[in-house]
């Protein structure tokens, strides 16, 4: 009898890489789809050892968007679960003094997650069944002066995860999206995070799986991101504009 399966897209990040182990306990089989993906080979054999599943490899850029449906035709099996983690935070002040930098933060953020996990969408359907994560922000919930261009790319994301929802919510394939808010990875080292507002990956990685067998819609891992958005999305615009955020 077949294991359930999930891919993790952009599996070298932090969060992705406790996602795999979060779902290889659950005794899931791992396709680890990443950039030079060759450098996940010890991460490959650990989780085979630990849990006693099978982990494939898979090269996989999102930006590459031309290459998204050979690389869906190569996967050894449809997944029953999709994370997508691909994400870039870049930097504010070089995306608004580079074109180069804010098409990075853009593209890595919106468009090759969208496309891949689109592609992903009509296949899902067509089976008629399977769960897409995708890994958004808060910081798409209002553009701040701080990080809009992450933020507007992150706020298209999560429109368009909130459309595949709506649009497959009767079609036997379900949709998740995360909006964590700050997580101590790689990304945010050096970032000076509030301790009581930082997740760990470990703890986003359980929250994504109970995501996915609970089927919640929309997960924000820390409760308190939930208020604190709340409050940020209502500040009336001529007051938002004196505020630094």
């Amino acid at each position: 009898m077949s294991r359930d399966t999930i891919l993790i897209l952009a599996a070298r990040s932090d969060i992705a890489m406790a996602v795999a182990h979060r779902f290889a306990k659950a005794g899931y089989d791992i396709q680890l789809a990443s950039r030079n993906v060759e450098n996940l080979t010890d991460n490959k054999s650990d989780l085979e050892l630990r849990y006693d599943i099978s982990v494939s490899l898979h090269e996989f850029d999102a930006f590459k968007i031309q290459r998204h449906e050979s690389f869906l035709e190569n996967l050894p099996s449809l997944p029953t679960v999709v994370v997508c983690a691909v994400g870039y935070m870049g930097n504010q002040i070089e995306s608004e003094n580079s074109i180069e930098s804010s098409s990075l933060v853009m593209r890595s953020n919106y468009e090759g997650p969208a496309i891949i996990l689109g592609l992903l969408a009509n296949k899902f359907e067509q089976r008629g069944s399977g769960c897409l994560v995708g890994i958004s922000s808060v910081a798409g919930e209002r553009g701040r002066a701080t990080n809009y261009v992450y933020g507007s790319a992150k706020a298209g994301f999560t429109a368009f995860l909130s459309g595949l929802r709506n649009r497959l919510a009767k079609k036997g394939v379900h949709v998740v999206t995360v909006l964590p808010g700050f997580v101590a990875t790689k990304m945010t080292e050096g970032m000076n995070l509030p301790i009581k507002l930082t997740a760990h990956p470990a703890r986003v990685a359980d929250a994504i799986f109970k995501s996915v067998i609970n089927q919640k819609n929309v997960i924000y891992h820390k409760p308190v991101w939930i208020l604190i958005m709340l409050v940020i999305r209502n500040i009336p615009e001529f007051l938002f504009k004196k505020v630094k955020l």
